[in-house]
């Protein structure tokens, strides 16, 4: 049995967001552009409500590379590599200023200015007059054409409550919002939490952000984040929408996925793990940069989060470690892989190596266009084959072009990889194309097969309108009809739930029936009372498993006459079991293929 695609009780909620991720998408026409066609854009419906993040973030990061060393001239060299090497060009556009780009005399916290913000370090990043110093570097990356990033821990410094500073625009001070409780710092240390139920907590946040948004900043990144930071990630969404500045929040890092909603509602994307970056280089080196292992983690993540990510906010599986060559950590064929796995997975591609010392082959790697138009197209993949070194992940695109990324798993041993086509919603033959190599492969059908190398990817895309698969929508909730889990054991009962797009949503309409997962929708043991649930089972060509698609938008049961019915009607919740029961024009029996 395959592993499940998405994790029960964990789906995502999005504000005004029922619809499958592919009516979210309706035309990207400048990225389209700059990636080189195809690509469909998103409207306005998203998350977390702040006009960002309706795309998987392209860009840069200073910690997998520069780590404990920001400055002024790094960051500018990095954003001028950017626009010089073409990486600007093909989409990629925020550079992210991480941790040390702050004062840190020690364990009682960060250095503040007269409001209990943090102080810049003057000396890595000097300012210019009375021009703070990180917005002469924000302002050398929007020269370039780019957006600047930076980076901040949940909380207050210790130094802000031990000087009493005052909070901007209040009568009030750091000590009265102040708790006695530690927040995650990783490197200074010295963060204590705030309350806040506190008059002034969310004015502080809200003078910071203002700071921010006066400097240029463009993306916030919160560090050390967990459970106990909601109020903190509340506050912070907030306070950055009040500035007027459009300006991308981002998480990390492990967050919890079953908190998955609140960070959909509050940020624009969040770590599911911990660092991709091995810390296993010689003598305190940022080389070697990552490991296939850490890559290799990132698989069942990718899986398990599927439903959880989307237009407005998208998972974040970490740095993107392809750039430097054997510096990376990573084979040519493993770096291709982390590449296409976080593009099936619709992933922030944020990189985290030396853009002034790229590596040829890399460069053309990260700047290949039908691979990034994967990643931007916003759909998360499912993983469709879990068969130890055999991985296989697919997505339907909004012009029903199948994506199907086959890996092998293993770093040290080549591998058949296999996946049947149907369970990719593909029916009958057709063409694909490598979009590693730009080649075609020819003609596909029925069992695919291909051998790889150890850590090798084959990254597949099928023409516009290949896929035969449809969702089908329920009118009274929104809600798709559903095999829980994509468990293919016969017999397992149908229902409702959000639309994520998945495989097992996916409906094709063959001789009368309704095929998802190459099994049947099947009224249980030949039922035709009302009442009798809705089962998949092994096509078997009984009457029990025909169907007929009216024109008014209900599915009626060839044998039993009756309706396709979710129990109860109304605006039945997620897992409301779906059954056959007389045909009575309620919105309960009324179906939209998506």
């Amino acid at each position: 049995m395959r592993s499940p695609i998405r994790t029960r009780l964990r789906l995502r909620s999005r504000t005004g967001t029922t619809a499958p991720a592919r009516r979210l998408l309706a035309g990207l026409t400048a990225l389209a552009a700059a990636l080189g066609g195809g690509l469909l854009a998103a409207p306005a419906a998203h998350a977390e409500g702040n006009g960002v993040g309706l795309t998987p973030a392209l860009g840069w990061s200073s910690w997998s590379y520069v780590r404990h060393d920001p400055t002024a001239a790094v960051i500018d060299a990095q954003a001028d590599a950017m626009k010089s090497s073409g990486l600007a060009a093909a989409g990629y556009q925020y550079v992210n200023i991480d941790d040390f780009w702050y004062q840190c005399p020690g364990s009682q916290g960060p250095a503040v200015d007269q409001y209990g913000r943090w102080a810049t370090d003057a000396t890595a990043f000097p300012a210019s007059g009375s021009t703070n110093g990180i917005a002469v570097v924000a302002s050398h990356v929007h020269a370039d054409g780019l957006k600047f990033g930076i980076y901040v821990t949940p909380g207050i410094s210790k130094q802000a409550v031990a000087e009493n500073t005052p909070i901007q625009g209040t009568s009030y001070t750091a000590d009265e919002i102040a708790t006695s409780s530690g927040e995650n710092n990783y490197n200074c240390g010295g963060m204590v939490g705030i309350d806040y139920s506190k008059p002034g907590a969310q004015a502080f946040i809200n003078s910071w952000a203002n700071e921010f948004a006066s400097w240029g900043v463009d993306y916030v990144k919160i560090d050390g984040v967990g459970t106990g930071d909601v109020g903190d990630v509340e506050a912070w969404s907030a306070a950055l929408q009040q500035t007027g500045r459009p300006i991308h929040l981002e998480l990390s890092n492990s967050l919890a996925q079953g908190s998955a909603s609140t960070w959909a509602q509050y940020s624009n994307g969040w770590r599911t793990g911990g660092d991709i970056e091995c810390y296993c280089g010689s003598n305190g080196s940022s080389y070697p940069l990552t490991d296939w292992g850490n890559v290799q983690s990132r698989f069942g993540q990718v899986a398990a989060w599927q439903a959880d990510g989307g237009p407005g906010g998208f998972n974040d599986y970490d740095s993107i470690e392809v750039g430097n060559g054997a510096n990376d950590g990573l084979t040519a064929p493993e770096r291709q892989s982390q590449l296409s796995l976080w593009a099936m997975a619709a992933s922030p591609l944020i990189l985290g190596t030396d853009l002034t010392d790229l590596d040829p082959t890399d460069l053309g790697y990260l700047k290949n266009s039908a691979v990034l138009a994967v990643d931007q197209d916003a759909v998360d993949a499912s993983r469709i084959v879990d068969n130890g070194n055999q991985q296989v992940f697919t997505k339907t695109e909004p012009d029903g072009s199948v994506v199907i990324g086959l890996f092998n798993y293993s770093g040290s041993a080549s591998q058949t990889v296999s996946v049947n086509l149907a369970d990719a919603g593909i029916t009958g033959s057709t063409t694909a194309t490598d979009l590693w190599s730009g080649s075609s492969i020819g003609t596909i059908s029925g069992n695919y097969s291909v051998n790889l190398g150890p850590g090798a990817v084959q990254l597949l895309r099928t023409p516009p309108g290949t896929s035969t698969a449809t969702e089908y929508v329920s009118a009274a909730s929104g809600r798709c009809l559903d095999d829980p889990d994509s468990t293919t054991t016969p017999g397992t009962p149908q229902e409702v739930w959000d639309c994520h797009h998945g495989p097992n949503q996916e409906w094709t309409y063959t001789n009368g029936t309704l095929q998802s997962l190459g099994m049947c929708l099947d009224a249980f043991n030949q039922g035709t009372s009302a009442g009798t649930k809705v089962d998949l089972y092994t096509c078997n060509g009984q009457a029990n498993q025909q169907w007929t698609r009216n024109s008014n938008g209900t599915i009626t049961g060839v044998q039993s006459g009756l309706c396709l019915d979710v129990t109860g009607g109304g605006d039945s919740g997620n897992g409301t079991s779906v059954e056959i029961w007389g045909c009575n024009g309620g919105s309960n029996q009324q179906w939209s293929q998506g």
